[in-house]
């Protein structure tokens, strides 16, 4: 009987914990991903906003840190329909929900911008040149060329689904592993067969389906915090855990420190779903920006022009340690995090799982090699 550490997915990326760090969008750094990696678990950096020199260098970095496995990650979809024709007229009906909050801050309103799009295929283009060890996404699936161009490069690569029908498609189009992402997670909700308002699924619902319809790993995400979620996790057919509000709260991500005193709150936990962020659905700590955003007849800019609109009211409220008024990314489980650093926080979730993991892993390899053989 493997040890609960031990699985093909672990093998396949070449670590020694299925813990995997979310991407964290925007909030990333080369110093929490190297840090994960470093202790044995695989360390991730979301990408997706930035150009593709820029992830260059930090590839660089991220590698001048850890000589382990990291990931690199993208959003296939980059932008929403409509977001190239939306226009200043659009972005002015848009601010208007914002200019009180900018006014009584004191920071100047904001010029509109005509849109500049990033390409996901030059974002990828970097990724595979720099040969990174793992690749992984969301918001839709690669073109097939480029997860070729992984498979035969060694370049493992992980798609994230919110509902089995995605987790089918992503099965079909050969990528190695499969996040299985529930509502409970903090951050953009990956959806790409369905709207997102029509995929939630919850994580204790959606990971046993997916491990049944799926023979590639399956990684669990969304609402993990401690050893207890882990287990469940890996009890319900799981071979990894993604944990990502975690490690936010950590002080090597790249979260503010008014983001990441709000995390460790106990009223961090009380979170929401809203548009009004970025322009996609996602889940983050309810305030009053959030409230004010969510209220009907508001009009929200597509993605990813809400975002940049937002972010000059973010810049503002941080400075001010206006937590109310700043997006505040967390996942339902937030009042559970308990880490502040990385070194501290991993000994400690690995000491607990193997406490009570024996008994539980026995049983799961089991019903994995009962549904193996159906």
């Amino acid at each position: 009987m493997p040890a609960w550490n031990q699985n093909r997915l672990t093998a396949k990326l070449g670590i020694d914990y299925p813990v995997i760090q979310g991407p964290l969008g925007g909030l990333s750094s080369q110093r929490l991903t190297a840090a994960v990696s470093n202790f044995g678990g695989l360390g991730s950096f979301g990408a997706h906003g930035l150009a593709p020199a820029a992830i260059k260098d930090v590839i660089g970095e991220i590698r001048s840190l850890t000589s382990k496995p990291f990931a690199m990650n993208l959003w296939v979809s980059m932008e929403d329909e409509g977001a190239r024709t939306s226009d200043e007229n659009a972005f002015n009906r848009s601010l208007a929900s914002l200019a009180v909050h900018l006014a009584a801050l004191g920071a100047p309103r904001p010029i509109y911008k005509p849109y500049s799009p990033i390409r996901f295929e030059d974002q990828a283009r970097v990724l595979l040149d720099a040969n990174v060890p793992v690749f992984s996404f969301i918001v839709g699936i690669p073109p097939r060329e480029i997860l070729e161009e992984c498979r035969t490069r060694g370049i493992v690569t992980i798609g994230a689904a919110t509902t089995p029908d995605e987790a089918a498609a992503l099965q079909e189009a050969g990528v190695d592993a499969i996040v299985a992402s529930g509502f409970e997670a903090g951050g953009h909700r990956g959806s790409f067969l369905r709207a997102a308002e029509d995929s939630l699924t919850g994580t204790f619902s959606l990971v046993p389906q997916i491990v049944d319809l799926v023979d590639v790993p399956v990684i669990a995400a969304g609402g993990i915090a401690d050893a207890r979620g882990v287990i469940a996790a890996l009890a319900l057919g799981a071979e990894a855990v993604q944990m990502g509000t975690v490690f936010l709260a950590c002080g090597e991500s790249g979260a503010s420190r008014l983001h990441r005193e709000t995390l460790r709150r106990r009223n961090a936990g009380h979170t929401a779903l809203t548009k009004g962020f970025t322009g996609r659905l996602a889940r983050a700590i309810r305030n009053r920006v959030m409230e004010d955003l969510n209220r009907s007849g508001t009009e929200i800019l597509p993605y990813p022009l809400q975002r940049e609109l937002v972010r000059n009211l973010s810049i503002a409220a941080e400075a001010a340690g206006r937590a109310d008024l700043v997006p505040m990314w967390a996942g339902q489980s937030a009042n559970l995090s308990t880490c502040t650093d990385v070194p501290a926080f991993l000994p400690t979730l690995v000491e607990e799982i193997s406490e009570i993991a024996g008994p539980i892993m026995q049983w799961s390899a089991a019903r994995r090699e009962k549904q193996v053989l159906k």
